[in-house]
């Protein structure tokens, strides 16, 4: 992914009102990360896997601190449980900023993402998570704007999907 849609990216989360990101490193938007930690705006904790991620922005979120987790497709597997029982049985609101391998549209798609890609957006409707795949910068402010608004109201997770030109 290009510098400038990485600074997008944090822009857009620091512009919603996210002021805590707790991630596990990936490939497709791993720029994202140096400038999470230098920007001051946002507390910033590296996990060992995405259902820490959860539990973890959990509290954050439940403490007063709008919460997001980066991870990777798969992440959403890992932390399903989590996600069933501390974002949806507990109603916590968290920005889930989902590196989407294995799209269509992802730009590095092989055999190695397709499979667990094709089956990302049902794992998400099986735990009735709302969702929005971004593929373009294009309104990009606004989705991340929409998606934050949309967590809060429904006090659940809420998941971007990120393909496209932000995997190239």
């Amino acid at each position: 992914m290009e510098l400038e849609l990485a600074e997008k990216i944090v822009g857009a989360l620091k512009e919603a009102g996210i002021s805590f990101v707790a991630y596990l490193p990936e490939t497709r938007l791993s720029q994202i990360t140096p400038i999470l930690r230098e920007d001051g705006s946002f507390m910033v904790v590296p996990v060992a896997n995405e259902s820490e991620g959860v539990s973890i922005a959990t509290g954050a979120s439940l403490g007063g601190r709008p919460a997001a987790v980066y991870m990777e497709g798969s992440g959403v597997y890992v932390s399903s449980y989590n996600l069933l029982v501390l974002g949806k049985r507990l109603g916590t609101p968290m920005l889930l900023i989902v590196a989407y391998y294995g799209s269509v549209l992802d730009k590095r798609n092989s055999f190695l993402y397709a499979l667990p890609g094709i089956h990302l957006i049902p794992i998400l409707q099986s735990l009735d998570i709302q969702y929005e795949v971004l593929d373009k910068a294009d309104g990009l402010e606004d989705k991340v704007k929409g998606a934050v608004k949309m967590m809060h109201a429904i006090k659940q997770p809420v998941a971007l999907l990120f393909t496209g030109e932000f995997t190239a």
